[in-house]
């Protein structure tokens, strides 16, 4: 199976793309619902949620792990492969960024995410590891995953919100935006309005799909270890309210989803 985790809902949008790109095998996901967000926690908190949550991924039968948390891989990911060494682990925030200096033009690349992805500089550090002279503007966007999981984003006043957050990017004329939280893809439509203008808007959930399916075609081996089935497989910490509803809109089908702690 192929294991997948976030701290909530979000990592849906990553887990809807891996099956559209991979229909054929397996999917385990959790969110860590219970504890979620991830993305106002300390360093220390969100490596130990990100062990226990791969701990349970593996010992529940995947072979390969993806990171669908932005605030995880940008905190965690170093830190897990260190503690799982023979496991292919992937992560949202490197395929979304080979991608971004890949098509930007004018190397104005512009990040948004939750306040801990963006203040672990994570994103920029590695965006000038690529290229040098690629200029990186940031900037945290914390009430779009509320207002997303409120499904408030065709009201007026996320227009606003989402309009407020982006305005230094329309100033400063970037090209390529990076949509550097599992939510905000859900929010795109609003995003590219709050921009006026029309740029490469890079959904990280596409990139990591396209890179675990290149991986498994050069690693037959790990390849055969994949259990191919479509009956996937849901679990939370918590079930919040309207999670049945929210998660079938995202993955556009009916799931059943399983309550566990980790503890």
């Amino acid at each position: 199976m192929i294991g997948i985790f976030d701290s909530g809902v979000g990592g849906l949008t990553v887990a809807r793309q891996i099956i559209k790109k991979l229909p054929e095998y397996q999917i385990i996901y959790f969110g860590d619902t219970a504890r979620t967000p991830y993305g106002n926690k300390s360093k220390e908190t969100i490596i130990k949620y990100a062990i226990q949550d791969t701990k349970f991924l593996l010992k529940n039968g995947a072979k390969i792990i993806v990171i669908a948390c932005h605030t995880a891989s940008a905190v965690a990911a170093s830190e897990l492969r260190k503690k799982f060494p023979d496991v292919p682990i992937f992560n949202v925030v490197k395929a979304g960024l080979i991608k971004a200096e890949r098509v930007t033009k004018n190397k104005k690349v512009g990040i948004i995410g939750t306040r801990a992805t963006i203040f672990s500089q994570v994103h920029e550090n590695y965006l000038k590891k690529i290229d040098k002279d690629i200029k990186v503007y940031t900037e945290a966007c914390p009430l779009i995953v509320p207002l997303v999981e409120e499904d408030w984003i065709n009201r007026p006043e996320t227009k606003k919100i989402v309009k407020f957050y982006l305005k230094p990017f329309r100033k400063e004329k970037i090209d390529t935006l990076v949509l550097a939280c599992t939510h905000y893809p859900l929010a795109k439509e609003a995003i590219k309005k709050a921009i006026k203008r029309k740029i490469n808007i890079i959904d990280p959930g596409e990139e990591v799909a396209k890179e675990v399916d290149l991986f498994l075609k050069n690693h037959p081996i790990i390849e055969k270890r994949l259990a191919k089935s479509k009956k996937h497989k849901f679990f939370v910490s918590d079930i919040p309210f309207k999670f049945q509803e929210f998660s079938e809109k995202i993955l556009d089908q009916k799931i059943k989803v399983k309550q566990i702690s980790l503890d």
